[in-house]
């Protein structure tokens, strides 16, 4: 039997981590404050969340909106305080005003990873040459996802590069797993398994009354179904 898909929601508080389980996700994304994006949590609210449920689950490392690394060291001792609070999975990614890869930030934290296991995430569909970034990253330690729409402007309009993407599997560069999301909608879920990505990321599609409400543990169990191939 196949592996499970991946159904990774947004968790912004132990509240939401509860929901998501319960309706079938099988991994978080903990951040604080979706105005900007999604930036680092509170080391507290980390370990509650850790304590609340037992899935997988990957910390945002991201101090202020856009994709600039900025105080490197405050991003170092958010390392620290994550990996104490319980954290042992991450998100990052790291834009220089160019758009090309930061590698300078982007090593600097890895290295304090110590091997925790990473997901690049949108920048990504920022940059200004995905496959260079992808082949600069190659055999990063601990780097196993992407997380990407193939656009900045989501799903819709980067359906093809996800897919150009899906058929590189395996190549250098292209040997991380696919995590979409962004613009993501049950619709395209068909097509992206029927190319062989098996990981999807949700954050509004969870939250049917918008961020000011918590996740639904029924709007999450649809989505599972659907990955589950129950309809």
């Amino acid at each position: 039997m196949s592996e499970r898909a991946v159904l990774e929601v947004i968790a912004l508080g132990a509240e939401d981590a509860v929901a998501a389980q319960a309706g079938g996700a099988n991994r978080l994304e903990l951040v604080t404050d979706m105005a900007a994006d999604g930036l680092t949590p509170s080391a507290g609210t980390v370990a509650a969340i850790r304590a609340a449920v037992d899935i997988d689950l990957r910390v945002m490392l991201r101090l202020a909106d856009g994709f600039a690394a900025g105080d490197l060291d405050r991003l170092v001792r958010a390392v620290s305080e994550m990996r104490d609070a319980g954290a042992e999975e991450f998100v990052l990614g790291f834009l220089d005003a160019d758009g090309g890869l930061d590698l300078r930030a982007v090593e600097r934290v890895v290295g304090e990873l110590d091997g925790c296991r990473w997901t690049f995430h949108r920048a990504i569909d920022r940059a200004a040459d995905r496959d260079a970034l992808r082949k600069q990253l190659d055999g990063m330690p601990g780097l196993d996802t992407y997380l990407t729409a193939g656009s900045g402007a989501g799903v819709d309009d980067g359906l093809p590069t996800l897919l150009a993407e899906a058929a590189r599997s395996g190549e250098p560069g292209y040997e991380q797993r696919i995590l979409v999301g962004g613009g993501l909608r049950l619709d395209h879920v068909p097509t992206l398994l029927a190319a062989g990505i098996d990981a999807f990321h949700i954050g509004g599609a969870a939250r049917p009354e918008g961020w000011d409400g918590p996740v639904s543990i029924a709007a999450v169990a649809e989505w599972r179904a659907v990955l589950d191939g129950i309809s």
